[in-house]
């Protein structure tokens, strides 16, 4: 064995060097260094450096507001669509100018999070999100406007991809809708490109750039190698953008469905301290519009006639076990007969009844051609199963039927009543203290202290919580679960949380982001329940007439003005976080303390003429035919539908905070990351959640 004299100091020098990133060196030929994806690594926090000196500017970026104002004439309360947003400065700045409805959609996950954390730092109302511009992920008919900025379109290697992106802007483009594209002036870069430049970014970055033609002189390759004073070079990137001239971007767009394609100027906005401008230096402005009709269903209601909604419900043929006597009832019956009464209130809509569960896919297959929208009221589940009511939205997903409410991922997340509180946690939302139990040998490490409520930690219709759900010690809790057990199962698992003594309070919300409605918040009155039987909404008071329980009455909930701002904040950011649809019920309770603790999440609540969702409506002016009418208006919104034909709709209430969900959730996310800077001992005196800075720190920002 050959002896290593290599010096100590020497070896750990070479293996410090070899973790750096290394250059290519010298390279021939540009065009093979790049990769057909090149576009999903790039745009990260070292684009945003070596291209700051534009893309930070805002005096170059209101320059080219300006255009797209003056040239398309747009209105403040048309729906936009920027397309490649990046870090989101157009967006941001047609919001500062009271744009509306703005959205800014992007690749790169690490642009859209910066476009979030400046949207909320300003308080502006717009929506980020995140994926392929080749497969939008909005209904047709969406926007009046699609914009795509900043030299983002040509990415691909082959023209047919720079299609798909049209076609798809076109589908999501309404009728008489108009298309902007800012690209980069093909001819006069061929011809005056750089093929070398350099440049320090700062007075620790340094980046050296190399350009050359592809070899079929349709793209422009370029290189960038960039360096840090202190560590060297830190990337080696190559990327490529087609070059389009007026010619062929009209071509493109006339294959791609459009009308009219208009050439407006050539403009070269650059900051005052640019030194090298690429393929920024100069472009030219393109737009054109969509000529084609509404659909069909859309020119039916302008004539008056009505859309097709088809009403899925519970099947009253067979067993649900949830029900008292497991069958359909003459109150279910009843409850039918209203629902029934209160669509028939609603105008410019036909509605049809399904509720034959085994032969429901065979009969929405018939129909779902002329179905326009399905009213999914099947909250008992597919064949009454409560574990299968995901089912009926993952058939009508499978059959690309729309509907209302949420889809098959919210309602699994939802039935487990534990995830939802994981969830909770993480976004820094205050609950119940509790405990997911399986088997009694985990009892053991119980440190909850007594009374806890006792409930299964899946179900609906508050199954499995009565008045003997309460254990006020260790062997009361044993008997609970040994007799719930055997009524619902020796498997099922069980969730204990304290139980707390202050308001219940329920919170409703019917829309979508980011034109959510927070109905009034109400509490329940047990003032007529005797004072021996616990404070619970549970089974009693949803299905027994003969019990103390039944008399629970739901009231407008005497709450601290703060307390109900936050809840609706928590409320709305769920929304967002757990994929809810349409309407939702968000249910708390208070603690002895006033602080609030969020209990459960409600997607597709109940939807009949006495449930809380309409009760909530009832104290907003809303009749329960207005709030059905509400629930279908918003999924038709979500899938671009059409406007509402109700006039009763107006009279919905607005949220207390003009941020959307999305919004919501996002303040959270970020707010979160810069917290344990935060003095914890002032937000503990501040809050009335709990005596956690961690909570209060993601409402005050708001």
């Amino acid at each position: 064995m050959t002896q290593n004299n290599t010096d100590p100091n020497t070896r750990r020098k070479r293996a410090k060097c070899t973790v750096q990133k290394k250059t290519f060196g010298p390279v021939e030929d540009l065009e093979t260094h790049v990769r057909s994806d090149w576009w999903q690594t790039l745009f990260n926090s070292l684009y945003l450096k070596t291209d700051a000196d534009l893309l930070d500017d805002m005096e170059v970026t209101r320059k080219e507001v300006d255009l797209i104002v003056s040239i398309l004439g747009v209105a403040p309360e048309e729906k936009i669509l920027d397309l490649c947003c990046g870090q989101g400065r157009h967006v941001l700045e047609l919001a500062r100018r009271g744009f509306s409805n703005v959205e800014g959609y992007d690749r790169s996950q690490y642009l859209i999070r910066k476009a979030r954390t400046r949207a909320q730092k300003e308080n502006l109302q717009v929506r980020f999100r995140e994926g392929d511009a080749r497969k939008l992920p909005y209904p047709s008919d969406t926007f009046d406007v699609v914009t795509i900025l900043g030299n983002s379109f040509g990415y691909f290697d082959s023209t047919l991809q720079d299609q798909k992106v049209l076609e798809e802007i076109f589908r999501v483009l309404k009728p008489d809708g108009r298309v902007f594209i800012d690209a980069v002036d093909g001819d006069y870069m061929k011809k005056s490109f750089q093929p070398r430049s350099w440049e320090w970014l700062d007075r620790k970055y340094f980046v050296c750039r190399e350009r050359a033609l592809s070899a079929d002189g349709d793209r422009l390759i370029c290189r960038e190698v960039i360096s840090r004073i202190d560590k060297g070079v830190i990337a080696d990137q190559f990327y490529a953008e087609r070059l389009y001239n007026k010619e062929s971007l009209f071509e493109l767009l006339t294959v791609s469905g459009f009308s009219s394609p208009a050439f407006h100027t050539t403009f070269s906005p650059v900051s005052a301290g640019t030194q090298d401008a690429g393929m920024m230096e100069q472009r030219i402005l393109v737009s054109a519009s969509v000529e084609k009709p509404w659909p069909t269903f859309l020119q039916a209601v302008g004539n008056k006639k009505p859309m097709n909604i088809a009403v899925l419900l519970g099947d009253p043929r067979k067993e649900d076990q949830v029900k008292p006597a497991c069958i359909f009832d003459d109150d279910d019956f009843d409850t039918l007969e209203r629902m029934k009464k209160a669509l028939a209130e609603i105008p410019f809509m036909k509605f049809t009844f399904l509720d034959r569960h085994e032969t429901l896919l065979e009969d929405l297959k018939k129909k779902a051609a002329k179905i326009d929208l399905v009213l999914n009221l099947c909250d008992e589940g597919f064949y009454n199963d409560p574990t299968k009511e995901l089912h009926v939205p993952a058939l009508l997903e499978q059959l690309n039927v729309p509907y209302t409410g949420a889809g098959p991922q919210c309602l699994a997340f939802c039935y487990d009543k534990s995830i939802i509180r994981g969830v909770a946690r993480e976004m820094r939302i205050p609950v119940a203290k509790g405990m997911l139990v399986t088997e009694d040998a985990e009892l053991s490490k119980l440190s909850l202290s007594f009374p806890l409520l006792v409930k299964p930690n899946s179900g609906d219709s508050s199954f499995g919580i009565t008045q003997k759900s309460i254990a006020h010690n260790r062997e009361e809790l044993l008997e609970i679960l040994a007799a719930s057990r055997e009524k619902m199962g020796s498997c099922r698992p069980f969730l204990l949380e304290e139980f707390l003594p202050g308001k219940d309070i329920s919170v409703g919300i019917i829309g979508n982001p980011p034109s959510c409605n927070v109905l009034p918040i109400t509490e329940e009155d047990y003032s007529e329940v005797p004072e021996e039987f616990p404070k619970i909404c549970g089974y009693e008071a949803k299905w027994l007439p003969d019990s103390p329980y039944w008399n629970i009455k739901s009231v407008p909930a005497d709450l601290p003005e703060k307390t109900r701002k936050e809840i609706v904040k928590c409320c709305l950011a769920l929304f967002t976080r757990l994929g809810c649809r349409d309407y939702a019920r968000f249910d708390w309770r208070l603690d002895a303390e006033g602080k609030p603790k969020l209990l459960e999440v409600n997607p597709n609540p109940g939807w009949c003429w006495d449930g809380h969702l309409a009760k909530m409506a009832a104290y907003a002016n809303i009749s329960y035919s207005g709030m059905l009418a509400a629930i279908i208006e918003a999924a038709k919104e979500r899938y671009g539908l059409g406007a509402s034909e109700n006039l009763e709709l107006r009279k919905m209430p607005e949220t207390t905070s003009r941020k959307s969900p999305a919004e919501c959730a996002a303040e959270f996310e970020e707010e979160i990351e810069a917290r344990d800077s935060m003095d914890s001992e002032n937000a503990r005196k501040k809050s009335v959640f709990s005596n956690s800075s961690e909570t209060i720190q993601a409402f005050e920002s708001v």
